[in-house]
């Protein structure tokens, strides 16, 4: 990718990083730009014309649209080689998921299956287990995933269902029942987590033909009701010994470890269902008419048009620039083609990015969407127009792969126990910037700035050192209780996250500002860049003042605000103009500006 400088997971809030050692999206090669296009291609093609077909589960459709999918190549991205797959980079395949993205209730069944029910046996499986199965699903033989249960669902390891050994030691007896697993109608492998025991968590190689298998009914879903959701019932179902997927008692490496993964795939294939509700909105606000002018016309309606290709534009900066980071750190660890152990240890040292890019994007896609049927008026919320049909399916995007509520928590957790185990310099950072709290020096930037980039570029360092700041007073006074902390842990986490989509943001424009000329001031990425600025940094005090109110009083809760206020002071841009620019640049494309 950029063979750049690797900084550790988490290092972002520390550590500079500069554009050239950032991945953004305008750095796809030609290849990968075809590929993209060749998944966009059929989506717009075949999936999207069959989209009434596909809500009502209409009977084989799913199953053929995968073979077709197959025969493309767009379920062996992650696959290697060696077993029928491309082992493409993970940028490539995040294409894959973010083309796919745009696809409805299919996209859930592609992403399920290409992720969470593939990755375990490219990750886990033995060799056998390897050449047995991962042809067939790189080929449209559909998986499934079994974690969640009627009690454990967050909970994973509260799981009830149990695997026996024989006394013969040639099979175990499983008993339990799954719920919530998306295929399980169409599946022909699963991949079920059980208790050997009732004690060793542990993972399974299931057949749907296997005696004793037998799937519940479909669940009656708010959205995404064309993918199949169903519950998977286990009755003293023998499953071979050798269909033990990873180690005895090692099961909850292969399930959080395969999370990771889904949670920045699930951002990719946000970003083209957002790209694609855009798309329709701008369609309909140009058609549209009242008062003899079209609704794009309307300053409302232009600044919800700017403010949707703003808060795309910015997940779409951190989810590649995260993806150009695992690619990295890949490519760092490995002369050729990098294990299955450093992928995974690749992927799980951004395990905080990870959460962070779900956490943005489901976000983003649920904010775009609303609009985009707002735009609509009435008329978004019949089912005969898109938005209705985008509306109801981007709301499990913050339940899937982790509530949102659980990554807000484990974005600070796990920068905490970084720093603690040395893998991040933190505590030194904290006690220089205590110093320079101390020292009065807070806030202070040096001379103007006068050049491209460096007021934006001095703001979002002080960002940093302003969430550095509120987070270490926090962490200082709950250090023996801060997980019971939830709501500072989330306030928290909302800073680190607005602190990596700014600085991505901000990044991509310093790399493509090389390539800009002297109009670059009206340049999209700019303008979104600034507009999103300027906004963030107002939710930034917002949320820095409520946590130093929750763990400070007097006459120190008043000089710390003050620091906060230094550090986050900035002069205030006309975002109004900004906004015009950017829905004329949209308008005038029709759709997401940014192509690739």
């Amino acid at each position: 990718m950029n063979n750049c400088k690797q900084i550790p997971g988490g290092g972002f809030l520390i550590t500079e990083t500069s554009p050239e050692h950032t991945f953004i999206p305008e750095d796809f090669s030609e290849e990968q730009r075809l590929i993209a296009k060749t998944t966009e291609d059929f989506v717009r093609g075949e999936i999207l014309p069959r989209i009434d077909e596909i809500e009502v589960q209409q009977e084989g459709v799913a199953e053929d649209l995968m073979r077709q999918a197959g025969e493309l190549g767009l379920l062996m991205a992650d696959i290697p080689e060696a077993y029928q797959g491309l082992g493409l980079d993970k940028a490539s395949s995040a294409l894959i998921t973010e083309k796919m993205g745009m696809a409805g209730s299919f996209s859930v069944t592609h992403a399920a299956h290409v992720g969470i029910s593939t990755l375990p046996f490219v990750f886990y499986g033995t060799e056998e287990q390897k050449r047995k199965y991962l042809p067939g699903l790189g080929r449209g033989d559909i998986g499934s995933y079994c974690l969640t249960e009627p009690g454990s669902g967050s909970d994973a390891l509260a799981a009830k269902t149990t695997a026996s050994l024989s006394n013969d030691g040639t099979c175990y007896l499983l008993n339990g029942s799954k719920q919530f697993i998306t295929n399980a109608r169409w599946a022909k492998t699963f991949v079920v987590f059980a208790k050997i025991n009732g004690q060793d968590f542990s993972a399974f190689i299931v057949e749907r033909g296997m005696p004793g298998v037998s799937i519940g009914l479909e669940e009656k879903k708010l959205g995404i009701k064309g993918s199949s959701t169903a519950s998977l019932i286990l009755e003293n179902v023998e499953v071979p010994a050798a269909n033990l997927l990873g180690e005895v008692g090692k099961g909850h490496l292969i399930a959080f470890n395969i999370l990771n993964i889904g949670r920045y795939k699930l951002g990719a294939g946000c970003l083209g269902a957002a790209k694609l509700a855009l798309e329709d909105a701008v369609r309909y606000a140009g058609e549209r008419y009242q008062f003899k002018k079209s609704l794009n016309q309307f300053g409302l309606i232009r600044k919800k048009i700017a403010q949707m290709a703003t808060e795309i534009f910015v997940a779409e900066s951190a989810t590649y620039r995260l993806v150009g980071m695992i690619d990295d750190i890949l490519a760092g660890n490995a002369d050729d083609h990098p294990s299955a152990e450093q992928v995974l240890e690749g992927i799980e040292e951004y395990a905080i990015e990870c959460s962070i890019v779900k956490i943005l994007a489901s976000e983003m896609l649920d904010f775009v969407v609303d609009e985009g049927l707002q735009i609509h008026g009435g008329y978004g919320y019949c089912q005969e127009y898109p938005a209705e049909r985008l509306y109801r399916d981007s709301r499990i995007n913050r339940i899937f792969e982790g509530t949102n509520e659980i990554n807000r928590i484990l974005i600070p957790g796990m920068l905490v126990r970084r720093g603690l185990k040395g893998q991040l310099p933190l505590m030194k950072k904290l006690a220089d910037l205590q110093e320079e709290v101390k020292s009065g020096r807070a806030g202070q930037c040096g001379d103007p700035a006068e050049g491209f980039l460096e007021v934006e570029t001095r703001m979002v360092r002080n960002a940093k050192k302003a969430t550095l700041m509120v987070a270490g007073l926090v962490i200082k006074k709950h250090l023996q209780d801060i997980n019971e902390q939830q709501e500072l842990l989330g306030l928290i986490a909302e800073m680190i996250i607005e602190v990596f989509a700014l600085e991505s943001a901000l990044l991509r424009v310093g790399k493509l500002m090389v390539t800009m000329d002297d109009s670059r001031e009206d340049d999209f990425a700019l303008l979104a860049t600034r507009n999103y600025l300027y906004a963030a940094f107002s939710r930034l005090a917002a949320h820095g003042e409520e946590l130093l109110a929750a763990v400070l009083e007097g006459e120190q809760l008043v000089e710390m605000l003050r620091v906060l206020k230094r550090y986050l002071d900035y002069l205030p841009q006309n975002t109004v103009i900004m906004r015009d620019k950017l829905a004329a640049a949209v308008i005038e494309h029709k759709g997401y500006p940014r192509t690739y």
